[in-house]
């Protein structure tokens, strides 16, 4: 049994379809309470540990940094030193935001982290606790998650188009979507990898391919759906938002390859399989 922390959100209901896992939603297990969350690692002890949970509001954690700090580094880090305790994988999905958000190559696993907002400094928080703790552990950092469930952008782009024709789109930072479905194939392949060899503990990205813009992801998306919606491309200077957020979301996934034999997943399959889900497509 795989025990994965998260229960509603978007790679967590994934997690739940595909695999055998016993998933905690947040009345069994608090991550603002980090001993509990190992107390439950410790109670369950299981084959591996998914930690598909975390504080990803990301402009309101701009005002709750602490909490967001407790919940994205506090703990992942006892969840990780529980893991370490126990000798068991601990499979941890982190986001690219720990980096500067600058220039246009995509990052690689070991590239210096300046995370830019308050969300990416609790992640990053979270990668550090975990490293430290001695723990098996694969560090996956993704980009852009998107499903038929919870809050994404191929849902809200979907709402938007019920009542408009034209829409203004950021064009100007680039990353990969990446749908919350093969994340959770990722995580669950990695984790009986690393079941049968420790020595593939590391950090890793994982992210949807082509490469796009939102107004660009934004076209695709509404094309795939048959809406009729004109989009308009901008500069992030003219959508402020109280995060800042990266312009350069691009990641190097060759290493995740290497490692497990697993392909950057190509996102437009998965958008249809999306659209499907939520019936935009007969």
């Amino acid at each position: 049994m795989i025990l994965v922390f998260g229960k509603t959100g978007q790679v967590a209901t994934e997690l739940q379809r595909l695999g055998d896992v016993v998933a905690l939603g947040r009345d069994q297990a608090d991550l603002s309470n980090p001993a509990a969350c190992a107390d439950a690692i410790r109670e369950y002890a299981p084959r591996a540990v998914i930690n598909a949970a975390a504080y990803t509001a990301v402009d309101r954690v701009e005002k709750e940094e602490a909490l967001a700090t407790i919940i994205n580094g506090d703990a992942p880090t006892a969840m990780a030193q529980a893991c370490a305790e126990l000798d068991i994988p601990l499979i941890h999905i982190s986001t690219d935001y720990v980096f500067g958000g600058t220039g246009d190559a995509p990052w690689q696993p070991d590239d210096p982290t300046a995370p830019q907002n308050a969300y990416g400094r609790s992640k990053l928080a979270g990668e550090i606790g975990i490293r430290n703790s001695g723990a098996v552990h694969a560090i996956l950092r993704t980009s852009w998650v998107v499903s038929a469930h919870g809050a994404n952008f191929v849902k809200t782009m979907l709402r938007l188009s019920d009542t408009r024709d034209a829409l203004n789109i950021v064009a100007d930072q680039i990353g990969g979507p990446t749908p919350a479905r093969d994340i959770a194939a990722a995580c669950l392949q990695m984790a009986e990898q690393l079941i049968a060899d420790l020595s593939k503990s590391g950090t890793y990205h994982y992210s949807g391919g082509p490469d796009v813009s939102w107004a660009d992801f934004a076209r695709a998306i509404f094309e795939q759906a048959g809406k009729a919606v004109a989009v308009t491309p901008i500069p992030t200077t003219d959508y402020p938002t109280p995060a800042k957020r990266p312009l350069n979301s691009r990641m190097d996934c060759g290493a995740t390859q290497q490692a497990f034999g697993i392909p950057r997943p190509d996102w437009r399959d998965e958008l249809n399989t999306i659209l499907q889900d939520l019936e935009v497509l007969s």
